[in-house]
């Protein structure tokens, strides 16, 4: 593995290359957000057929920011990666984006589909085009709204019970009881700082982007969106259903959950065997 940095608007990038010599198969760049390339460790293991690129997004990990903005918006990822894809001077690669890095892959195939062969977007937390849309958006600015007032524990809190409910939110979400952050090991005490990379950066700008269907539907890249086998009902399963309905496809099924190809990462432990091997017909097909 050799680590590269990038310096990009407002960030230096920092973004790590696993080389396959001799491999005529796409470079696969792996995408999180806010997640940071450590959560891919374990797939990577798993793809011994091809050069793997995994990244930071600005704000995350080794990435740091020099802008002084508050947010990270979709589009100013895509900027990044389409910057890190010409950097790597590879021709089209094939992306697998999971989560907010879903929202991000589709934001960049909407603007430069001649940089991607192969989308597949796992996940991506579409709460726009949710059929529960004005409670699930109004359920993340609650969430915000909590990180501002309690910050870093009691949002969580608030989020695991968001993004794990099976089903629409309900309209009182904001008013109903959700479990002690110390429950699931988080902080209880708010020691003051706003700069989380999740709730401070991304959280707003990710769930309410509005992608332009027009112009991923009009794409040459072919896109994917991938799902859970055990996430149905949960929101980024969801918003993967719908956005792949706005583009007239269906949904594929992936072993595990929404963190699916991890093998323990963040405390998450998939089928990162069974993920790496969907992936790879995929890819494949």
């Amino acid at each position: 593995m050799t680590t590269h940095t990038l310096e990009v608007p407002g960030a230096i990038l920092h973004y790590d290359v696993r080389e396959v010599e001799g491999s005529t198969a796409p470079v696969l760049l792996l995408i999180g957000s806010p997640m940071d390339a450590t959560g891919f460790a374990g797939l990577v293991k798993r793809i011994q057929d091809r050069t793997v690129v995994t990244y930071d997004p600005r704000g995350s990990g080794r990435s740091e920011r020099a802008d002084g903005a508050g947010e990270s918006t979709p589009d100013l990822h895509a900027d990044d990666l389409h910057r890190l894809i010409a950097a790597l001077g590879v021709g089209p690669v094939d992306i697998l984006a999971s989560s907010g890095g879903a929202v991000n892959g589709l934001a960049l195939v909407a603007r430069h589909p001649e940089q991607v062969r192969t989308l597949v977007a796992h996940e991506p937390p579409a709460a726009q085009v949710l059929p529960d849309r004005e409670q699930a958006l109004a359920a993340v600015v609650d969430i915000r709204r909590t990180y501002e007032r309690a910050g870093f524990g009691a949002a969580m809190a608030k989020f695991i019970a968001v993004t794990s409910l099976c089903g629409e939110v309900p309209a009182d979400f904001a008013d109903l009881p959700v479990q002690s952050p110390a429950e699931f090991g988080m902080p209880t005490e708010d020691d003051g700082s706003r700069d989380d990379v999740l709730f401070g950066q991304n959280l707003i700008t990710c769930t309410h982007y509005e992608h332009d269907f027009d112009a991923l539907r009009a794409a040459s890249t072919r896109i994917v969106l991938a799902v859970g086998a055990e996430s149905e009902g949960e929101m980024a399963h969801r918003g993967g259903v719908a956005v792949a309905e706005r583009l007239g496809t269906k949904p594929v099924t992936f072993p595990s959950h929404h963190g699916g190809f991890m093998e323990g990462e963040f405390g998450m432990k998939g089928d990162p065997d069974g993920f790496a091997a969907k992936l790879r017909e995929v890819l494949s097909a």
